[in-house]
């Protein structure tokens, strides 16, 4: 009996050991991040990265994204509530991370759009859409263009500036932060600098809110 009580209190202990030291772990890449959002802003955002909300907002959530990720378009309306809840607080920043194969394909679209000022109506009608043209059994990118006219595009300025070399960079930018800042899956979140470390929408309102308790 008293070796199974030290066998039991050992494992306790062991798992104890375990918990602090995700916490610890959790904690030091927090602060990591934190950190290299004060050191090293441009990281987390860039001169070539779309923002919308206030200049003024003292929230910035970073969004590292795919326009053919399921998950990316099922958190879309979710980032976009918090926005409308805390008016002029939050400031969105999207960086890319297309790493479906072939996902490049959209963001070029989406930055072509961006040159006739309907980057977020595209981003809309891709999201609404993805189901059609981003199947991850059968993916048929060309379907893409079936929808775009909903956006209010130019379709042939579309298929032009789409193939703009500066594009191409822009990506390779994003991916090269999105590793640096250890972004391995879509969507990635960063609030102010700090990871969104548990995934979930629960977790994420959470982080939003207490940057938002702590800077206004």
């Amino acid at each position: 009996m008293r070796k199974q009580n030290i066998v039991l209190i050992s494992i306790g202990v062991l798992i104890l050991l375990f918990v602090l030291g995700v916490y610890i772990y959790k904690s030091q890449q927090a602060k990591k991040y934190g950190f290299m959002a004060r050191e090293n802003a441009s990281t987390f955002v860039r001169e070539h990265s779309q923002t919308l909300g206030s200049d003024d907002a003292k929230v910035y959530l970073v969004e590292f994204s795919d326009p053919a990720c399921e998950t990316c378009s099922a958190f879309h309306p979710f980032v976009k509530k918090l926005m409308a809840d805390n008016p002029g607080k939050i400031k969105l920043v999207v960086r890319y991370a297309p790493f479906h194969d072939g996902a490049d394909y959209f963001v070029k679209i989406l930055e072509a759009a961006r040159k006739q000022g309907k980057y977020w109506e595209t981003l809309e009608v891709m999201y609404k859409t993805q189901s059609y043209w981003a199947s991850h059994q059968n993916p048929q990118p060309q379907l893409i263009w079936k929808f775009l006219p909903h956006a209010g595009l130019d379709l042939e300025k579309i298929r032009n500036n789409m193939n703009d070399p500066e594009i191409v960079t822009l990506i390779k930018q994003d991916l090269a932060d999105a590793k640096t800042l250890n972004v391995r899956k879509t969507p990635g979140f960063f609030v102010n600098g700090k990871p969104l470390l548990v995934f979930g929408y629960k977790q994420l309102q959470e982080l939003v809110e207490s940057e938002i308790k702590e800077n206004y």
